[in-house]
C-alpha cells in the first residue's frame, strides 16, 4: 500500500516541510538581506548536492546541463519575489496566496496540450479568487498590501515553472539528481552576484538560531523538496503534481497560528476556506477530466 501511493506519500512531506518555510523563512529576514539569505540557502543545497554527486558520478547529459539551468533561472525568480513577499505580509497568508499555483497550473497544462477544462474547473478557479479578495482584506476590504501582490506573482511563476518541468522533462533522458544539483548551484550563483557583501556579511553574523533556520531549508525544503518534485512530475502529471501539494497552506496556516501566533479574523478564515476549498474541488475535476 505504501508503495502504491509512494508518489503521493513523498508530495505530502514536501507539502508539510514547504507550509512550515514560511513561517521558518520569515524568522530569518531581519537578520540578512533576502538574496543574501537565499545565497547561502542555495549555494550549500547546491554544494552538498554536487559533494554527493562525487560518490554517485552520474555523467550529466545535455538535457540535464540545459533544463537544470533553464529550472535554476525560474526557481531562483520564484524564490526572490516570494521571499520580497514574504517579508511584507504573513507568513499565512504567504502559505494560502502560493497555493493559487494549484488551481492556475491545470489552466496552463491545459491550454499547452490545446485541451481545455470542463467549464466547472473554472468556477472553482473563480471561487479560489474571491478567497483571495476575502483573505488579503484581513478584518477589513482593503487594498492587499504589496508583499500580498508579490506572492501572486510568485505563484503566476511558479505555475509556468512546474508546467515547464512536466513539459520539457517528457521523451527525455533527465537525472532527476544532476538537474536538481545544477538548479541549486544556478540559484545560489544568481543570489550571490546580486548582493556578495550581504552574503559575507550574513554568514558571519548569524546565530546559532539562524543557521538552525537555514539549515532546515536547505535539507527539507529545499534538497528533499525539490528533488521529490521533478522526481514526482516525471511519475505523473503537472497538474496533478500540483494539486497534491493543495495541503501546503493548510499546514502553513496551521504552523503559523501554532508557532507564530498568527491568527485570522472572521473574513480571512472565510477566504482561506474558500481557497483551500476550491482547489480540493479542482483536484477532484482534473483527476475525473485526465483519467477520463
Amino acid at each position: 500500500m505504501i508503495r502504491k501511493y509512494s508518489v503521493d506519500l513523498a508530495l505530502l512531506a514536501v507539502a508539510v516541510f514547504w507550509g512550515a518555510s514560511y513561517l521558518v523563512a520569515k524568522s530569518i529576514t531581519p537578520f540578512a538581506s533576502v538574496p543574501a539569505m537565499l545565497a547561502i540557502r542555495f549555494v550549500t543545497a547546491g554544494l552538498i548536492m554536487m559533494l554527493v554527486w562525487l560518490i554517485k558520478r552520474e555523467p550529466f547529459s545535455r538535457a540535464d546541463v540545459v533544463l537544470g539551468t533553464l529550472f535554476g533561472v525560474t526557481q531562483a525568480s520564484i524564490m526572490l519575489v516570494e521571499t520580497y513577499g514574504l517579508k511584507e505580509t504573513s507568513a499565512t497568508n504567504a502559505g494560502l496566496l502560493i497555493s493559487l499555483t494549484i488551481v492556475f497550473t491545470p489552466i496552463l497544462e491545459s491550454a499547452w496540450k490545446r485541451k481545455w477544462l470542463p467549464r466547472n474547473y473554472f468556477i472553482a478557479v473563480t471561487v479560489s479568487l474571491v478567497g483571495v479578495l476575502l483573505l488579503v482584506s484581513g478584518n477589513g476590504f482593503k487594498a492587499p498590501n504589496y508583499g500580498d501582490g508579490l506572492m501572486l506573482l510568485a505563484a503566476l511563476i511558479r505555475t509556468f515553472h512546474v508546467t515547464a518541468q512536466g513539459r520539457f522533462t517528457v521523451g527525455r533522458k533527465v537525472s532527476s539528481f544532476n538537474a536538481i544539483s545544477l538548479q541549486m548551484l544556478v540559484c545560489g550563483l544568481i543570489y550571490l552576484v546580486i548582493d556578495v557583501p550581504g552574503t559575507i556579511s550574513a554568514v558571519q553574523t548569524f546565530a546559532a538560531a539562524q543557521w538552525q533556520a537555514t539549515f532546515f531549508l536547505i535539507l527539507f525544503c529545499t534538497i528533499f523538496a525539490f528533488g521529490t518534485q521533478l522526481w514526482a512530475i516525471r511519475k505523473t502529471s503537472a497538474s496533478r503534481a500540483s494539486l497534491l501539494l493543495s495541503t501546503e497552506p493548510v499546514w502553513a496556516v496551521v504552523i503559523a497560528s501554532l508557532f507564530g501566533g498568527e491568527l485570522l479574523g472572521p473574513i480571512g478564515v472565510l477566504g482561506a476556506v474558500l481557497i483551500i476549498g476550491a482547489s480540493l474541488v479542482g483536484q477532484r475535476i482534473e483527476q475525473r477530466f485526465r483519467e477520463g
